[in-house]
This record gives C-alpha cells, structure tokens and sequence, in this order.
C-alpha cells in the first residue's frame, strides 16, 4: 500500500535505480526501529496506546502480507531466469489420485457476513451485515491440474464462447496458452516452483491463472465461480486447516479426502477467485486519515480472491479475509474453486 496524503512518492519506473540506502543500512534502521519500539512498548501508557496500538497491529499484519508477496515475486524473478534457479529445494511430492470432487448443497438464507467482535481484522471486512445467499452447491475441493489440463486439451484457450470479452482480448494479447509458469517440454508438461521445475502434478490445485482463465474454465466446466458471500457461508464454520507459509512447501498440495458435508481446503494451498467485484461493504467508511488509503481507494476493478495461500502465514488467515486482484492477475498463487446454482 501507499498513501498519498503522507507526500509524493518516487516513480515506480525510477525505483531500480536506487542503490542507497544499502541493504545493510536497511536492516540497521530495521533493529533501530524495532529496538525503540520496544522499549516505548515497555513504557506506553494506556491513553497513548489507545492511539497508536491499532496503527502497530495494522503494520504488523501489512508485513505478513509481504512476507506473502516477497515470496511471489521471488518466483515471478526466478521463473522469468532462463536458468530456472530454485529459491528453497526440496523433494518432489508422490504422485497420487486426486480426491473425488462432490457437490455440497447449502440451501437459501439469510446470512451474516463480514466481520465482528474481538480480534484483527482489515477495514475492507466490516461492517459486519446480512445478506440473502440463494441456494447453491459449492465443489468439495479446488480445481486440479489434471482437470485444467483437460479444458486446455479441449481448445478452451481457442474457444471466446467460454470467455469475457476483456479476457479474450488479455488472452490474445498476452499469448496465454496454459497457467503462468507452465510449459511444454518433449511431450508433458512442466510448471516452474519455487524448488525449480517440476512435472504438473495432475493431483494439486491447480494455481497462477488469471480471474479470466478462471471464470472461462467454469463455464466450459458447466458451472460457476462462487460469489464471495457464497464461500464465506461455506467457510464460516470450519477452523483454518492446510499448507501455509509456514509449512515450507511454497507450494500447493494435492487435496485430501473430502468430508461429508465440508469441503476441504478452503484455507491455505491457493487463493480462490470469486465472481465478485472488489467493493465496499453497505455501511463502509474508510478511516480518517492516510489510514483511510489501505483498502478502500483500490475498490474498483479488481476481483475478490478469498482463503489464502501456501505462502499465505497461518495466522493472518479468516473466513472474512477479502484479498483483491485485477482480473488479469496471475502471479499470485490462485485457483479455481466451482460453484453452482441450485433451482
């Protein structure tokens, strides 16, 4: 984020160019910062804490984001190197059967949605408020690679039937054949991870598509992306399980066994695309301030994205969390998972 009410700031084309501070004088402002921080933690009284507390939790919970982010635009650097360097090695997973993909039923209401009562949450997530979700049923579990692959095998990149007009136009553009990071190589197919190139494991999410590549999936499928409301409905129930950042993976796992009536992954692993544009919820009112520029100036289009991420810390996970993309987005780690009406 950035806030323009605080002073200009450098043009990103120019930001290469800066070679000072040094990143040894960046670490040593890094233990200054941290050092008097905590000994005024030592020392701060509650009405001073009051004020500055919730601004310190928030800079907290923006440095997990970028510890998320440092780790995508690692891969995006390293997949872009002819050499394919691998950021953190490690064994390649067995291969092994995708889980059965089921429908889950969720019949019509009145939900509550948003966020509400103790603990952080960003501003984007409130106010907490009802909204009526028509039934619908929602894929147990992500889409595979195998499953994706089997949409590209059927010339769904060559089809503008299954696209968005804007998405047709980005495809062409961009030349889009196949996720970010895929190739083919002597007859299969390869995905750049952040332990180097690796064989499409047809059992794991497929990840790094675009809001177009997967809304045009779904409709080749027969089916849908879920709005947000949808999910968060699915998801509100169930603790935060699967692979985050601080399992080491980097990357997304196969899918275990679904559940009878929970679909399983809905946290960690990939980003889900919803079928929901990026906008404030009724009632919303950015902060006062600089602060009031972290969410709500960027509600225009983009796409929500909900359940996080491999590279995603645990801790900064929720049912409510709403992350956002431009729909042409891809170098993060997102994926696909189904949703449909039910008449």
């Amino acid at each position: 984020s950035y806030y323009n009410a605080v002073g200009d700031r450098l043009p990103r084309p120019s930001r290469g160019l800066l070679s000072r501070p040094t990143v040894g004088e960046v670490y040593r402002y890094r233990e200054h910062v941290d050092l008097h921080l905590l000994r005024w933690l030592d020392q701060v009284d509650e009405e001073h804490w009051q004020r500055v507390g919730p601004i310190l939790t928030l800079g907290l919970h923006h440095e997990q984001q970028h510890q998320e982010l440092i780790l995508t635009d690692l891969k995006h650097a390293f997949g872009g190197n002819p050499l394919r360097p691998a950021y953190r090695e490690r064994e390649a997973d067995p291969q092994v059967d995708a889980s059965p993909l089921r429908w889950i039923v969720y019949p019509e209401g009145m939900h509550w949605i948003g966020h509400e009562g103790d603990g952080f949450a960003f501003d984007n997530e409130s106010p907490r408020h009802r909204e009526f979700v028509e039934a619908f049923a929602l894929a147990s579990r992500p889409v595979t690679n195998a499953e994706y692959l089997a949409f590209i095998e059927d010339g769904g990149y060559d089809r503008p039937e299954f696209w968005l007009s804007d998405g047709w136009n980005e495809r062409r553009v961009q030349g889009w054949s196949a996720p970010l990071y895929w190739e083919h190589r002597d007859n299969d197919w390869w995905a750049y991870t952040l332990a180097g190139p690796r064989p499409v494991n047809p059992a794991e999410p497929v990840t790094h598509i675009s809001y177009y590549e997967a809304d045009a999936y779904a409709r080749w499928a027969g089916a849908r992306l879920p709005t947000e409301a949808e999910w968060e409905v699915a998801a509100s129930p169930w603790p935060i399980t699967g692979h985050f950042i601080e399992d080491g993976r980097y990357h997304p796992a196969p899918s275990p066994e679904p559940l009878d009536d929970r679909p399983v992954a809905l946290f960690g692993d990939v980003w889900e695309w919803t079928r929901s544009p990026y906008a404030p919820y009724p009632g919303y009112t950015p902060a006062a301030g600089a602060l009031g520029e972290y969410n709500g100036k960027f509600m225009c289009n983009q796409m929500v994205l909900r359940g996080g991420s491999c590279t995603t810390p645990r801790s900064h996970i929720r049912a409510t969390y709403r992350n956002f993309f431009p729909p042409s987005a891809r170098w993060q780690f997102s994926g696909i998972r189904l949703a449909k009406d039910v008449l």
